[in-house]
């Protein structure tokens, strides 16, 4: 059970409900994450904001799948991955690659440095080397797919710890997370 309230759609204020509707318009659901971040509309309007501007981007939908994957795992956050799963097959990754994800790399040899880039950047709060920069660009991403990769960093960083702090019940196909060897 979620340790901060879902906002629903019998409790919701108006301003709650227009955002409702325009997710649902867009998503076909209103995932139990938006319902909790609906407690604070300005919060979920600003992430709702975010996540649209970062979706018009260069970086593909898989590429940013992957860093989601990547990152749930790594913060431990169960809701996010197995809702990043369920949206990762829908862009098309498969299992194998899914996997690769969730252990910080791809198997596609440029993504597999997003994803890498991703994890140094979360791991070391943005203090990345010289050398992952270098790795980044050899990759052959230009300065603005990395401001887009720190961008995803930040906005998955931010589901990660509301996912966590909130415990909020999982409504997608449940994906367990993998144990540290």
């Amino acid at each position: 059970m979620s340790r901060i309230t879902a906002v629903t759609n019998d409790t919701a204020s108006p301003e709650q409900q227009a955002l409702f509707n325009a997710i649902q318009a867009q998503l076909g659901i209103v995932p139990n994450f938006l319902k909790v971040l609906a407690n604070s509309p300005a919060a979920l309007r600003a992430f709702l904001g975010l996540h649209g501007i970062v979706a018009e981007g260069s970086l593909d939908p898989q590429t940013r799948e992957r860093i989601a994957l990547a990152l749930a795992q790594e913060n431990a956050c169960e809701y996010c991955l197995s809702a990043h799963t369920a949206i990762g097959r829908e862009a098309g990754l498969t299992n194998d690659e899914m996997d690769a994800n969730r252990a910080g790399t791809s198997r596609d040899a440029r993504a597999a440095a997003a994803v890498a880039f991703a994890r140094a950047l979360a791991d070391n709060m943005g203090d990345v080397t010289n050398a992952e920069l270098l790795a980044i660009h050899s990759a052959g991403y230009s300065d603005a797919e990395i401001v887009e990769i720190i961008t995803h960093v930040g906005m998955n960083i931010l589901t990660n710890i509301l996912g966590r702090a909130s415990r909020v019940e999982i409504d997608f196909p449940k994906v367990e997370l993998k144990q540290a060897a």
